[in-house]
């Protein structure tokens, strides 16, 4: 089930942590990497790389971050103004519901902020407002999701963990590894593309980097709508 709403915002003078209330980041870092070539996440994006820049945008909004990477991938972990921890994926290359459940488990928080570690021009501001909009529901939903031209995008997403950790190990058990199949089985927040767009007119929110060409060539704006 799915509802497309308008959601509030607090006051201008409430600080980040304020707004975000108490999330828990995941970040999303198991995959091959098979389409860009290489380890995408090193890739350099600006002064940074792109799982850097995941991890800072989503620690703007967080109490903590959890970095899930592949078995035997004992990369540095980028820091952050909050700790970031390491959970590691029980099943290599497994999809992305495999390590979503990996990260949920290990979480401290109620809601889940949830990206893709090839995620490097997410708005805080918008993280802000899914995160206010499924803290608002005060329970009716367990999920709260972007729409862009009509379709519901996977990532970001927030989740309430209890119910996201139940469907999930649900899904894993029927053979599912999709993390759209797990939005679907939950109460959604649908925020409207109306809602969040004049918070980042670019959808850079949504972009997340699969080929090399696919990188911004100006990381410097990505920063102008936060």
């Amino acid at each position: 089930m799915s509802e497309t709403s308008k959601t509030g915002r607090r006051g201008p003078n409430s600080s980040p942590r304020e707004r975000a209330g108490s999330v828990s980041a995941i970040v999303l870092a198991g995959g091959r990497s098979s389409r860009f070539g290489s380890d995408k996440l090193a890739a350099r994006y600006g002064d940074s790389t792109l799982l850097a820049r995941a991890v800072s945008g989503v620690a703007a909004v967080s109490t903590e971050v959890i970095v899930v990477v592949a078995p035997g991938d004992d990369r540095q972990l980028p820091a952050a103004v909050v700790p970031v921890q390491r959970a590691i994926d029980p099943e290599p290359f497994g999809g992305p519901l495999v390590g979503l459940l990996a990260g949920l488990e290990v979480a401290r928080e109620p809601i889940a902020l949830v990206v893709g570690g090839d995620m490097p021009t997410l708005a805080p501001g918008v993280l802000r407002m899914m995160i206010g909009g499924l803290d608002a529901s005060e329970g009716a939903r367990d999920a709260a999701v972007l729409v862009q031209r009509g379709e519901m995008r996977p990532l970001p997403c927030v989740l309430r963990n209890g119910a996201a950790t139940q469907s999930a190990r649900h899904l894993l058990g029927e053979g599912e590894r999709s993390l759209l199949a797990l939005i679907r089985t939950l109460s959604v927040l649908s925020v409207a593309e109306g809602d969040w767009r004049p918070l980042d007119p670019t959808a850079a929110t949504l972009l997340d980097v699969d080929l090399p060409g696919d990188l911004p060539s100006d990381p410097a704006g990505s920063r102008r709508h936060e």
